[in-house]
C-alpha cells in the first residue's frame, strides 16, 4: 500500500512539473537532438493519408518538420501544379512563426493599412489565407505543420485541420 503511494505521488509530480514547460517556445533550440520534437516519417505519411481522405478535391499536401524541412509530400492526381508551392508556403507561413497560428492567421494584419502590410513578400513567400496547419503532438509540443492547397479556402482548412489532427492536435483559430 505504501509502494503504490509513493509511485501515484511521483507519478503525479511528474505530471506537474510537465505541464508548466512551455513546450512551444522554441522546441528545443539549444538541446540535445534526442529533447527536440520533430514529426517523423510515419506520422507524416500518416498526416498525408488523412489528408487525401478527406480531400474533396485534388490536392498538394506538404508536411514540413519545425525547422521548415519538408519531410513528405503528395500531389494527388489531376491537383494543380501551381498549388505545390502554395501548399509547401503555407505549410511554411505555419513553421516561421513556431506554429503560434495557422497560415490565416496574418490575413487581417497583412491587408492594406495593416501592421504587418507585406509581410507575405517576407522569407521567400508566406500564404495569409487559409489551409496550413501547426500539428501539436498529444504531448503539446510543436512537432510540425501541414499545408494543403487545390481547393477552396475553406476546403483547404477542412482538409488541413483533419491530417493535422490525424496524429496530434492543431489550432483551429487565431
Amino acid at each position: 500500500m505504501k509502494l503504490t503511494a509513493l509511485i501515484s505521488a511521483s507519478f503525479l509530480a511528474a505530471s506537474v512539473s510537465a505541464q508548466q514547460v512551455n513546450r512551444t517556445a522554441t522546441n528545443g533550440w539549444g538541446s540535445t537532438p534526442s529533447q527536440r520534437h520533430y514529426i517523423n516519417q510515419t506520422q507524416a505519411l500518416c498526416v498525408i493519408n488523412a489528408a487525401v481522405a478527406a480531400s474533396s478535391v485534388p490536392n498538394d499536401i506538404a508536411v514540413l518538420d519545425p525547422s521548415s524541412q519538408l519531410v513528405a509530400f503528395l500531389r494527388m492526381d489531376n491537383a494543380y501544379l501551381g498549388s505545390i508551392d502554395i501548399s509547401m508556403k503555407k505549410a511554411k507561413t505555419v513553421t516561421s512563426f513556431n506554429g503560434q497560428f495557422p497560415s490565416s492567421g496574418l490575413l487581417t494584419r497583412s491587408q492594406p493599412g495593416g501592421d504587418l502590410f507585406g509581410i507575405e513578400q517576407t522569407n521567400g513567400g508566406l500564404v495569409v489565407f487559409g489551409g496550413g496547419q501547426p500539428i501539436y503532438d498529444y504531448d503539446g509540443y510543436f512537432i510540425g505543420a501541414v499545408g494543403v492547397s487545390g481547393g477552396t479556402v475553406q476546403q483547404d482548412v477542412d482538409t488541413s485541420v483533419a491530417a493535422a489532427e490525424s496524429v496530434g492536435t492543431t489550432l483551429t483559430s487565431v
